[in-house]
């Protein structure tokens, strides 16, 4: 373990529970979480905002570039201006990926993410956090679900915020979001050999978390 800072890789699919149980591993460890795919999110909504050009990769990066993101707690920062709500609608989610797999707006993102894994005990959520971000984090772990749960709890998610979508539909969404991320060429969602995998189908979130902290715990002991 560097320098007493602890760090946690979690790694997975959408909709696999990764942020819900991240945010939950931060608070009993006392450590900082860090939204890495907000960090995405925040640079397709700068697109969006800026005309909807997700075939223009050099105004991305420009984009990506003069992005100033933040957090605190569980709200997020981007140019100043509170965008929690904002990057998480579906037309965001649709598109993240568009800018994900953009090799530079991937490095400009990651020199940050290291850098703040580098200052705190972090819990770090992704795609590629245990294969690019941290490679030498000491716990990694990769949460799968089904695909129809997986739709399931992003449903369920949009209805708590009020937004309505079919569940067909979403999970169709999900499908291309997973072969887009699993496919590009930087960064691609894997699963490292040394990855503790976690099947999340059918169990809580408590559950999911308890597997976890065995691991945690059981390593510290």
């Amino acid at each position: 373990m560097r320098e007493n800072k602890m760090q946690i890789a979690i790694d997975g699919p959408a909709g696999a529970g990764k942020s819900t149980i991240a945010k939950k591993l931060a608070a009993v460890y006392g450590m900082t979480y860090l939204d890495t795919g907000a960090m995405y999110r925040c640079i397709a909504h700068c697109v969006l905002n800026q005309g909807d050009n997700f075939d223009d990769t050099d105004d991305i990066i420009r984009l990506a570039k003069e992005a100033e993101i933040s957090f605190e707690g569980d709200r997020v920062f981007c140019n100043n201006k509170e965008v929690t709500k904002e990057i998480r609608t579906p037309l965001v989610s649709r598109h993240t990926s568009d800018v994900a797999r953009i090799k530079e707006v991937r490095e400009l993102l990651v020199i940050q993410q290291r850098k703040f894994a580098k200052d705190h005990s972090v819990v770090m959520d992704g795609r590629d956090i245990g294969s690019v971000v941290l490679p030498e984090a000491d716990f990694k772990f990769f949460l799968d679900a089904d695909v129809l749960e997986r739709a399931r709890r992003r449903k369920k998610e949009l209805e708590e915020r009020g937004i309505v979508k079919n569940l067909e539909n979403l999970k169709n969404e999900i499908q291309q979001r997973d072969d887009n991320d699993r496919n590009r060429t930087e960064g691609p969602l894997v699963k490292v050999k040394d990855a503790i995998v976690i099947d999340t189908t059918g169990k809580s979130i408590k559950e999911v978390c308890d597997i976890m902290r065995s691991y945690i715990d059981g390593v510290k002991a």
